[in-house]
């Protein structure tokens, strides 16, 4: 039986002149389904990692049109105590190509406008990191884009950056969560768009806006002069699987010499469905499919073989990429992977240039690869380990210009989010298709190599570590409380060992403690609590627990060295039985 206050959460819906007529049919048609309306409504949809995403549907626990309303208005209610100088500044929006991304946008454009806030709106779909850009460019307070990533088509999402073009820094997410909770109302008014239109408050932003952006980009490349030579050497598959992509990734690396680029056509359009992927997602591998038929097909009819597929995800901001091995099949690179090989191809093109600076840095996720951290300081290079999300890479970037103390390099973390330059503070995968492509072509052209053959180069000088996930969902109120359980066993777990390898090292970010095994004693952490636990061994490789911010997941990452390949998969196969062993109950499949 539904409990009083989810059933008060239930009828408030069905009952109120603000909710439209198909959200209340649709609720009706949930009449018998308990289960179902008790996941709908039994908590308010979190305000998590930068902004919100979840499942499409009627409900206080989903994405729709008065979740966005209610959402915007503590945005506009934040931006409105900065003053009327911050409100005409504006807030820039742009959005995917996912079920109610267009109107999701402009009912967030129209609900600015009522609060008197001018709106900057894309004509058009765009990618994350033209919003992100956007925001700078228009010197905006704040900017929005709708978009759940590489999520299934059911869900959606609502993301929020700030001034710099970073995504909400905590201090700004804890004042909107707190609007949320002080206006405790579904009924927001909304401006009518004519008028917004009329009375300056809704502004479309068009071509104008790729034409400063793609100039940026260009800014990043490092070799202009091989790419427009020999740029065609390079054969190329491209899919933007149905989302924003295709326009500026085409562009991008056309303009950049790669005339040899072949788009997948069945995936080039935005589809609302995904129809030809189970999910919209580089990191999968039915996501590459219909690239390598195509790279199949060009080489059957005598134009050569494919180097590279390339595939962003909906809203361009994640690149996957496979390489073509030399027996002909293609080999799909790992997030932490293409990390290490734009890090080492970036600071050696640097130092081969004679532009390194000094004060050089890469910042990195702490649940990215360690290899990234022996190769880049086995460089000379500083390189900096944040919390998990790219807003805290965005924020070391504007530490740095603020304190004139650092040059930023590269950001990468190991879900396929990469970004050199400063033009943009979200990752993004239209600039990195093109790093890529150059430096295959680099390699190839002046070394013979490919970048699996420059790859194992690396191994062979820094050591070979293996980097798996591990991605737990547990939905609804039974998931959550799962997952706390499971961080407080974990939490608990003092074992010396895991899998036979002696643990040097316990993180506790919730409570910025850390405990080493050289003085066996709880010392300070000099990190940003947040909800993660690690374990490190002493050749630098680890476990690392994380709830997410945004989905109903717990994610372990496995970070494990080894003599090779065949040798680190052994030790992580080990290493994960006994790990999972005190949460055995929750986590079954690994």
């Amino acid at each position: 039986m539904l409990s009083p206050e989810i059933m008060a959460r239930y009828q408030e819906w069905l009952n109120a002149d603000w909710c439209d007529a198909a959200t209340k049919t649709e609720l009706q048609n949930l009449q018998k389904n308990e289960k179902e309306l008790e996941d709908r409504f039994y908590c308010d949809l979190e305000f998590g990692t930068g902004g919100m995403r979840g499942l499409l549907g009627a409900g206080t626990n989903r994405m729709n049109i008065y979740l966005i309303r209610r959402l915007t208005q503590a945005l506009a209610d934040c931006i409105s105590d900065h003053g009327e100088a911050a409100k005409a500044r504006g807030v820039a929006i742009s959005y995917d190509s996912r079920r109610f991304s267009r109107e999701f946008a402009l009912e967030t454009a129209l609900v600015l406008a009522a609060n008197g806030i001018k709106a900057y709106l894309f004509a058009e779909l765009r990618p994350t990191p033209t919003l992100s850009f956007a925001v700078r460019e228009k010197q905006a307070i704040a900017g929005v884009m709708v978009t759940a990533s590489h999520n299934p088509k059911e869900y959606n999402g609502y993301k929020v950056y700030w001034e710099d073009g970073g995504q909400l820094p905590p201090e700004q997410a804890d004042v909107i969560i707190a609007k949320m909770q002080q206006r405790n109302t579904w009924q927001i008014a909304v401006a009518d768009k004519g008028q917004a239109l009329n009375q300056g408050l809704l502004e479309i932003m068009g071509p104008e806006l790729d034409d400063a952006y793609v100039a940026k980009v260009h800014e990043q490349m490092l070799n202009h002069q091989m790419t427009a030579a020999r740029g065609a050497n390079l054969n190329l598959v491209y899919t933007p699987l149905h989302g924003t992509g295709t326009k500026l990734v085409g562009r991008i690396l056309r303009e950049n010499g790669f005339s040899s680029l072949h788009m997948v056509t069945e995936q080039a359009e935005p589809d609302t469905e995904f129809h030809t992927v189970a999910v919209p997602n580089p990191e999968e591998a039915d996501a590459w499919r219909l690239a390598e038929k195509l790279a199949a097909k060009i080489e059957s009819a005598g134009q050569g073989h494919v180097d590279l597929l390339l595939a962003t995800d909906p809203d361009a901001d994640r690149l996957g990429v496979c390489c073509r091995r030399a027996d002909g099949a293609y080999q799909r690179l790992t997030g932490n992977q293409v990390g290490v090989l734009l890090a080492y191809y970036i600071i050696k093109q640097a130092k081969d240039l004679g532009n390194l600076p000094i004060d050089g840095m890469v910042i990195k996720s702490i649940v990215s690869t360690a290899l990234a951290n022996k190769v880049v300081t086995g460089l000379g290079v500083t390189i900096k380990d944040v919390p998990v999300g790219f807003k805290y890479i965005g924020e070391q970037i504007k530490l740095m210009e603020e304190s004139g103390h650092g040059n930023f390099l590269l950001g990468f973390e190991e879900s396929l989010g990469y970004l050199k330059g400063t033009y943009a503070r979200d990752k993004d995968a239209v600039l990195a298709a093109a790093l890529v492509a150059e430096a295959a072509l680099y390699y190839r052209e002046l070394l013979n190599m490919s970048l699996l053959d420059v790859l194992q180069t690396i191994y062979d000088k820094f050591g070979y570590f293996l980097d798996t996930q591990v991605a737990c969902t547990l939905s609804g109120i039974d998931g959550r409380e799962q997952i706390t359980e499971i961080m407080r066993i974990l939490r608990a777990d003092e074992r010396p060992e895991i899998g036979g390898l002696p643990v040097m090292r316990r993180e506790y970010f919730d409570r910025a403690e850390v405990w080493e095994q050289a003085d066996n004693a709880l010392k300070p952490l000099d990190f940003p609590q947040v909800d993660m636990l690690g374990f490190v061994f002493a050749d630098g490789g680890f476990i690392r627990v994380r709830p997410s911010g945004t989905e109903p997941k717990i994610r372990f990452y496995f970070c494990i060295a080894g003599e090779n390949e065949a040798d680190a998969q052994a030790r992580v196969q080990n290493i994960k039985q006994d790990f999972f062993q005190p949460v055995s109950q929750y986590i079954k499949k690994f």
